[in-house]
């Protein structure tokens, strides 16, 4: 079944936005939001406003699905979308679906190699970690260009397979009833007393294929596991994400009414959620984002599309799209605002507390202090985004 005859592409500014307001989450560190909550739970440890908002900006320390996880899935979900155009556009300037396909496993390394390097920072060796955003997405990405225009139909059996498969591998394996590596027995009985063995934290199938592969490369002492129990082989029920951001592009770049297109994102969206709490909800499958269990691709899908709908209403049929610009240049230089928010974040903070004085943060309180240090910082970032987007300066992969 082909995809839908293209249209013209143009722009979206729905995507230009959405992709800008994850960045800009991302690069300003949540606002400080987790830790301002954190100072004030500690005054009043009551506060019910303070809670919802430390729960929401925080990931969940298991089981569950906050705001703050669906950053990585919004950032890989829109490499997907992205796709969509940049491909058409190489293929209407004549290059070969070879030349496609090695561009894409080229992009691939560059962004695993970004990951390392990132991961690494100043460290005394290589850390050979492959649990970034990137080194995720350059997993995957030859893998979603095999799918790309190859219609609907293929593409929601490859994120099924993908899904699928992921499952399969869980039930199959196992798992281990006591508690995993790094794994406490209270914290156990706090997050995982009501999951099946497959599922536990540093005990389930991804976790012992990292304790094989990751050995694998030079290292002073052996990878034993990995604290937050974030795992190589997430890129796998992560490609499916991937995926259906690449079949959103698609419906999107088709023909079709934009009302029309609007009620298929908000359709697809519920369907997401349904089908991804449902799973949890019924104990088949807990939604885990740091294992990137089915459920948790399944339900932050859903939630990618919701968002992504009313980026979509608000900017292509409406035509509100001046408020969108402070997003837009954030967006535009998406890799380059990574790239400054994992390296230079301290460093930011130090220079102003420099040339602003030491109390700078403080100016509002101690309580607000985290707050203030993020906006600074964000900021800070995003201006030599502007910088770059005055200059037509963009660093791509």
């Amino acid at each position: 079944m082909p995809s839908p005859a293209p249209a013209p592409s143009a722009r979206l500014v729905c995507l230009d936005a959405f992709r800008g307001f994850i960045m800009v989450c991302l690069a300003f560190g949540g606002f400080g939001l987790a830790a301002t909550a954190t100072l004030h739970l500690k005054v009043t440890p009551d506060s019910a406003f303070w809670s919802a908002v430390y729960n929401q900006w925080e990931h969940g320390a298991w089981v569950g699905c906050t705001f703050w996880d669906l950053i990585m899935p919004a950032f890989t979900f829109m490499v997907g979308m992205a796709m969509a155009y940049s491909y058409i556009r190489r293929q209407r300037e004549g290059h070969t679906t070879a030349q496609m396909f090695r561009h894409a496993c080229v992009r691939a390394l560059l962004l695993i190699a970004l990951a390392v390097f990132l991961t690494t920072g100043t460290g005394k060796e290589t850390q050979w970690i492959f649990t970034n955003v990137l080194a995720q997405i350059g997993l995957g990405y030859p893998l979603l260009f095999l799918c790309w225009n190859r219609g609907y139909r293929v593409q929601a059996l490859a994120a099924a397979a993908a899904l699928g498969l992921t499952w399969l591998a869980f039930v199959l394996h196992g798992g281990s009833t006591a508690p995993g590596a790094g794994v406490t027995a209270a914290w156990s009985a706090q997050h995982e007393a009501h999951l099946a063995a497959a599922w536990h934290k540093n005990a389930n199938v991804f976790h012992a294929f990292d304790v094989w592969f990751l050995n694998l490369f030079p290292r002073a002492s052996p990878f034993v596991f990995n604290v937050g129990g974030y795992q190589t082989l997430n890129f796998i029920p992560n490609l499916a994400t991937m995926i259906f951001g690449l079949m959103a592009g698609e419906w999107l770049r088709g023909a079709g009414a934009p009302t029309r297109k609007l009620r298929g994102l908000l359709l697809a969206g519920i369907a997401g959620l349904v089908a991804g709490y449902g799973l949890d909800a019924l104990g088949l499958i807990p939604a885990v984002k740091r294992i990137w269990t089915p459920s948790f691709g399944l339900l932050s899908t859903g939630w990618c599309l919701l968002m992504l709908a009313a980026f979509y209403g608000m900017t292509e049929l409406r035509g509100w799209t001046r408020w969108t610009q402070f997003f837009v240049i954030a967006g535009a230089n998406s890799i380059a605002l990574y790239c400054l928010s994992q390296l230079l974040k301290p460093w930011t903070a130090a220079l102003w507390r420099s040339h602003l004085g030491q109390n700078i943060f403080l100016s509002a309180g101690p309580l607000w202090e985290p707050a203030l240090r993020g906006l600074a910082v964000g900021l800070t970032f995003w201006l030599v985004c502007w910088w770059l987007w005055h200059r037509k300066l963009f660093l791509r992969l």
